[in-house]
């Protein structure tokens, strides 16, 4: 039965092999391209917080068709909508106050639209870095992220890249609004705890 099982899984493996290999498949194509597909299936989800800036220490704000990276902690303008109602990590983000949302241009500015507005303009892709800041890239334009200056100006897409701080973000729950927080409690076993298990199970 052990040989059978072995010869199973190596005629598994290399059946496996032989897909990848021979019709070219590759798998982070596929991820990426799934991503981006929009699924009408999924429950849409609404979040709201607030988007730390790693360079201006401020928060984002959506004041209408302005945008920037000045709000206090708090701020009106920095509470934000985060809209995601796809399969992946494609999110559309909206300012609670003015209803207008985050967007990026054809020139790769960052603008606010209406709410009426379904442009793919301001469909974003949510990632995740290595250092755990948020980046918000264009699921448009590809390689053009949401980022700011010091000053709390934005900057334009073609001009940000993944490792600048220009583009990385923390988000924040606005005052108030931050989840209950539970002390977590380490439990040890030992020999002797098992052994009551044990009795107890009897």
């Amino acid at each position: 039965m052990m040989v059978l099982a072995s010869t199973s899984l190596q005629t598994s493996t290399c059946r496996t092999k032989q897909v990848f290999g021979t019709d070219g498949v590759n798998f982070s194509v596929h991820v990426e391209n799934q991503t981006r597909v929009r699924d009408a299936m999924s429950r849409r989800q609404h979040r709201v917080y607030q988007l730390y800036s790693r360079t201006s220490g401020k928060h984002v704000q959506v004041l209408g068709r302005k945008i920037s990276a000045k709000g206090d902690d708090g701020d009106k303008y920095a509470q934000l909508i985060v809209e995601a109602d796809t399969f992946g990590s494609q999110v559309r983000i909206r300012g609670k106050e003015t209803n207008y949302y985050l967007c990026m241009n054809r020139r790769g500015k960052l603008v606010g639209k209406k709410p009426s507005s379904r442009s793919a303009d301001c469909v974003f892709v949510e990632m995740v870095l290595e250092n755990n800041y948020t980046a918000l890239m264009s699921a448009r334009y590809a390689g053009w992220y949401v980022g700011f200056t010091k000053r709390g100006r934005p900057r334009r897409g073609p001009h940000t890249l993944p490792n600048q701080q220009d583009v990385h973000f923390m988000k924040r729950f606005p005052p108030g609004e931050q989840p209950e927080l539970h002390a977590f409690r380490f439990t040890t076993i030992s020999k002797r705890s098992k052994r009551m298990q044990a009795t107890n199970s009897r």
